[in-house]
């Protein structure tokens, strides 16, 4: 090489962030399970949500009296707060499966169990009582969630309801935008690898993208404003008709940690030059109930010797330069699009934030931990950025709340049906996306902004 080759030679440095993990409240390793079931987590979600509610109505409708449900008294209007239940003709129930008559025709389809004749029931430790009008839509609502309903009792011993009012954002820190210059965010979720529709050459793209090994000086100049690389859950695919209980083959065990070693070196080239999260998501080896514990570490012999790489919990909650992230692989909306409608993954989104709840069918129809004093998944401080893995489509906008709150939605798509990755610049929490694409006979990568 020529002293006017080394003369021109720019050496790029990364940016740096500083990054701060918010998971204690999803750690299970202190519970103590002794055969309770799930009564006391609906029990502190309404211990909790009630002390809320009730300090909110006061300014809400100050001139209604509160009441419980068993206080209720014929066309007197009051407030009463409690736990919604969703009464549904075709939600799924494991004793159907031993029922001697069978319908030959399904009922419903897989992906939703609404019905036109759902309705909505509210409870108190005091008494339930069913929910009338057309102010309370049961395709928005679920089981689970806490509100406080205006209204009042009819003939029929019905609450016609009148008016609803939901908790709303919870209080939100300021931002403390440190970076007056870009840095970057990348997300990625759906990895999949070891699935038939995983692209090993398109996943080694958004590698080398990461790491600056692609484009020229331009394009390596932006790679080296990446700070944060987060992959959203579901990133291997182990064969499931494997996992059956028994004994593996040697050349079974062989094809099941594939998929893990191959991650593990995409991962550690990662690590290598910026810092990683890796959270557990529906198809990855983790607990099943939610909130999922962190992958073990023995899975990633490589990445773990990094101090750059992360194993998180699902839900996932960071700070990174003052911008606090919150986030979930994807069960959570998943089990909401079952169970009610909406526009978008992104109106889910935002119900969850308004109810003050990342997973409000949980224990429901979405398995979750018995936790017996608190409820983890109440969300009591307002992130700045909230986003949810493996969606079908990618979609993003601006949560403004009543009292200024700021809140940037992201659905991340599976990657390994998009080729899509999504980019958040921690400046002006703005994002786009990049899109990889590989074929045989030619590479490419190209960004949407």
């Amino acid at each position: 090489m020529t002293a006017m080759e080394i003369d021109t030679e720019k050496n790029i440095q990364r940016k740096h962030s500083t990054y701060q993990s918010l998971d204690k409240t999803f750690d299970i390793q202190n519970e103590i399970y002794r055969g309770q079931q799930y009564s006391q987590i609906y029990f502190a979600r309404l211990h909790t949500m009630r002390t809320l509610l009730y300090s909110l109505v006061t300014h809400w409708k100050p001139q209604v009296p509160v009441c419980t449900v068993l206080g209720l008294e014929e066309g007197k209007e009051c407030i009463i707060v409690g736990t919604l239940y969703k009464h549904m003709q075709l939600k799924p129930c494991v004793l159907d499966e031993y029922s001697k008559e069978r319908s030959a025709v399904p009922l419903v389809k897989p992906h939703n169990f609404m019905h036109p004749d759902d309705h909505l029931v509210l409870e108190d430790e005091s008494g339930r009582v069913k929910l009338g009008g057309t102010v309370l839509s049961p395709s928005t609502y679920v089981t689970g969630g806490v509100v406080a309903l205006h209204g009042k009792e009819t003939t029929a011993g019905d609450f016609l309801v009148l008016d609803v009012f939901e908790a709303g954002l919870a209080p939100q820190i300021l931002p403390q935008l440190k970076s007056r210059e870009d840095k970057y965010v990348v997300f990625v979720s759906g990895v999949s690898v070891g699935s038939s529709t995983s692209n090993p050459l398109q996943l080694q793209l958004l590698v080398d993208h990461i790491t600056g090994h692609l484009g020229d000086e331009q394009e390596q100049g932006i790679a080296a404003e990446i700070v944060h690389v987060v992959l959203a859950g579901n990133s291997v695919e182990i064969p499931l008709g494997l996992l059956n209980g028994q004994n593996l083959a040697s050349k079974d065990q062989s094809r099941v940690s594939e998929a893990v070693q191959v991650l593990d070196i995409l991962l550690t080239q990662i690590a290598a030059g910026v810092s990683v999260d890796i959270m557990p998501g529906s198809n990855d080896p983790a607990n099943f109930a939610l909130p999922q514990q962190p992958l073990n570490r023995c899975l990633f012999p490589g990445s773990r010797t990094f101090n750059t790489f992360n194993s998180c919990t699902n839900p996932h909650c960071f700070e990174l330069d003052g911008v606090r992230f919150l986030g979930t692989s994807g069960q959570n909306i998943d089990d909401l699009k079952k169970y009610s409608e909406a526009r978008d993954e992104l109106e889910f989104m935002e119900r969850t934030l308004k109810w003050r709840h990342l997973a409000p069918t949980a224990p429901n129809t979405l398995g979750c931990y018995p936790f017996t004093d608190r409820d983890p998944f109440m969300i009591e401080s307002c992130p700045h950025v909230y986003f949810v893995g493996n969606q079908d489509k990618y979609g993003t906008r601006i949560l403004e709340g009543s009292k200024g709150q700021m809140v940037r939605l992201i659905s991340i798509p599976k990657f390994c049906n998009t080729g899509l990755a999504v980019v958040l610049n921690l400046r002006n929490l703005e994002c786009h996306t990049l899109s990889f694409g590989a074929q045989l006979s030619t590479l490419k990568t190209f960004c949407d902004a």
